[in-house]
């Protein structure tokens, strides 16, 4: 029974940092929003930032795109950790659906549910971001602040790490979830993107 609840993260896990593994902390070289952080570091901040207002699960429609009630689900927490890092994925993935309609094989646009499909982030990043290697064992090519892509989920690579140097995941999958932060990595056989801003 105690293996099932540490297996779902139901228990919390140990948390080593880059520095027990001797893995340098990648630092970016641009500040988009001019904030003093730069952008690696202003993603794993603002993803802790938006984590920390506890969104409930749920998946709805809204006019502002954004979600601006206490809902969200998995895209939420990629698309607020950029937009508080100044970039705007709404606006970003509706141009980039625009000029490359077919890619995204999508019949109707709607600039305000499209960036929160995992599916059309996917297309995005590989398209317009640094594209990284997808084998978790390569500990120390993760970095806190990158996005990770699955199948059917999303979410922002932690700075801390399990006792294999496995990253954590900052990331929202359902309403029966406990801590936001957790070591989901080396239980997934269905990573399909690892990308970073830059």
């Amino acid at each position: 029974m105690l293996y099932i609840l540490y297996k779902f993260n139901y228990i919390p896990h140990k948390k080593y940092s880059n520095n027990y593994f001797g893995i340098q902390t990648y630092i970016s070289d641009i500040d988009l929003d001019n904030d003093g952080i730069n952008d690696q570091t202003d993603i794993l901040k603002s993803a802790r930032d938006y984590v920390k207002t506890k969104p409930k699960y749920k998946s709805k429609y809204y006019d502002t795109g954004y979600p601006d009630d206490i809902y969200g689900v998995c895209t939420d927490v990629v698309a607020f950790a950029l937009l508080n890092s100044g970039y705007d994925l709404q606006q970003l993935v509706n141009d980039d659906i625009k000029k490359n309609k077919k890619i995204y094989n999508i019949e109707v646009i709607d600039k305000n549910i499209d960036f929160r499909r995992v599916k059309n982030l996917n297309i995005y990043f590989s398209n317009n971001l640094i594209n990284l290697t997808i084998d978790i064992n390569s500990i120390d090519s993760w970095q806190g602040g990158d996005i990770v892509v699955f199948k059917n989920h999303i979410g922002i690579i932690s700075d801390k790490r399990n006792k294999n140097g496995i990253p954590f995941v900052i990331h929202h999958i359902s309403k029966y979830q406990l801590y936001y932060e957790e070591d989901i990595l080396i239980n997934r056989r269905d990573i399909i993107g690892h990308y970073r801003v830059s």
